[in-house]
């Protein structure tokens, strides 16, 4: 779609708007910005634009005459799609792109796109690093904090860009076709957003929707959705799996993580050379091998990469060690079953810290996951009662309700003894107490750092 002189709704005023903003103008389009939110101020907004901000600024309520010239909506990622507003504008026959659609038409090279509910940062993480080490032109975009609509412009045709794509983004692409795509794995989140499992696995696996047959799509074996999923897809399939050995694919076999081919058998490291501790690290180590054996990378690159590759922030981010406790940042635990993952990772004694913003989550599965691990789980935010309420359930009842984070950090401080940990791993988003995990999980390394 040409943008110059085209009339485009940016339907959110946040970083991702900003930055599709600056596209579109870019471009030679006109621009309309719009936020739900009146006390949005429109000055700081125009001086995150360039040349002042060439564009109407649209706040509370969107008005006829504005739908009645639009081209293009471009929603910002954090719009749900149902919204009245959304409605209005798709009733007006106006075409709808998300973010990454945007980006994509505006950007050049090729794509390498991560989704799944947990694992998509580490994943995107390892495998911009990976290509950094082979290209010279890469690009790690997406949900993972860089915005694909600031880097599309830089690109030329020996570009690549990982890309961290939540479902979010994948509800409003048009023509996203990557290369290499992964599907991490697939367990219940962002219900109130998606309403049904059903939808949520449906715009999951859209990230495939536009490959052809000579791409690639890396699935987990062990996730029986991706698995049946993988047998409808006419595009190149490669499995990575944990738990059982592939005739064709990547998989766990001892300790050993080991690709398998029409022909040959390649080990490529030990788990025990990996920085990344826990068996959902190792998966992802084996999904982001696998798509850059696809996208051609050879194996000593991969190999040399994924040894030296350390945890990203706030994925069970070693803090420090005092008095003998060992304390871990993995803010990015903002689902159950990514905090599952968290507890799993842990081998000592661990005091836990939970709670936070409710997105329709059961806490059972998460509970019975402590396996005798948990000393004391210590919950604070709007979950805390519920997820107190589905502890005692389970049989559990070590809990402590805290008003703080800092609060939170005490306690545990107060009743971890040498030999212990303390793991921040909440099961919930930050919303409510703080704007994003990553000022939650930098507000629990400072309490921590700070501690006697």
């Amino acid at each position: 779609m040409e943008l110059a002189q085209k009339k485009v709704l940016v339907f959110g005023a946040g970083i991702s708007g900003i930055g599709a903003a600056k596209l579109l103008l870019n471009a030679g389009a006109e621009v309309i910005l719009f936020d739900g939110n009146t006390s949005v101020n429109p000055e700081e907004v125009r001086a995150k634009l360039p040349q002042g901000g060439r564009l109407e600024i649209v706040l509370g309520e969107l008005p006829d005459r504005v739908l009645d010239v639009l081209d293009l909506a471009v929603l910002s990622p954090g719009v749900p799609t149902d919204l009245p507003q959304v409605n209005a504008i798709r009733a007006k026959q106006v075409r709808i792109w998300g973010e990454i659609e945007l980006a994509n038409a505006c950007g050049r090279g090729d794509v390498l796109a991560i989704t799944g509910t947990n694992g998509k940062t580490t994943t995107t993480s390892l495998l911009g690093a990976i290509m950094k080490a082979w290209k010279d032109e890469v690009y790690i975009v997406g949900n993972i904090g860089n915005p694909y609509t600031e880097a599309a412009p830089l690109m030329t045709e020996k570009a690549v860009t990982v890309a961290e794509i939540s479902s979010f983004q994948l509800e409003t692409i048009e023509g996203f076709a990557p290369r290499v795509s992964a599907i991490l794995n697939i367990t219940p989140d962002h219900l109130n957003r998606h309403h049904t499992m059903e939808e949520y696995i449906r715009v999951k696996e859209l990230i495939t929707k536009n490959q052809r047959p000579e791409d690639t799509c890396v699935l987990n074996y062990e996730d029986d959705i991706l698995r049946e999923f993988g047998s409808t897809l006419s595009v190149k399939v490669i499995y990575f799996s944990s738990l059982h050995t592939l005739k064709q694919g990547i998989y766990l076999e001892d300790e050993n993580i080991v690709y398998q081919d029409e022909k040959d058998r390649t080990v490529l490291c030990s788990v025990k050379e990996l920085n990344l501790p826990g068996r959902h690290n190792h998966e992802n180590v084996m999904a982001a091998s696998a798509m850059a054996i696809a996208y051609g990378v050879p194996v000593e690159v991969i190999r040399t990469v994924v040894r030296s590759f350390k945890a990203v922030e706030h994925r069970i981010e070693y803090v420090t060690e005092k008095h003998g406790v060992v304390y871990y940042n993995d803010s990015k635990g903002t689902n159950p079953d990514a905090a599952i993952k968290g507890i799993q990772a842990m081998d000592r004694p661990t005091l836990l810290i939970g709670g936070g913003y409710d997105k329709d989550s059961c806490y059972e599965e998460w509970i019975q996951a402590f396996d005798g691990k948990v000393k004391y789980l210590v919950l604070i935010g709007q979950t805390r009662e519920k997820i107190a309420e589905a502890a005692k359930r389970c049989g559990f009842g070590n809990i402590i309700l805290a008003d703080t984070l800092e609060e939170a950090v005490q306690i545990c401080a107060d009743r971890a003894v040498s030999g212990d940990a303390v793991l921040l791993s909440p099961a919930c988003a930050s919303w409510g107490m703080f704007p994003n995990y990553e000022v939650r999980g930098r507000r629990f390394k400072e309490l921590v750092n700070q501690l006697a």
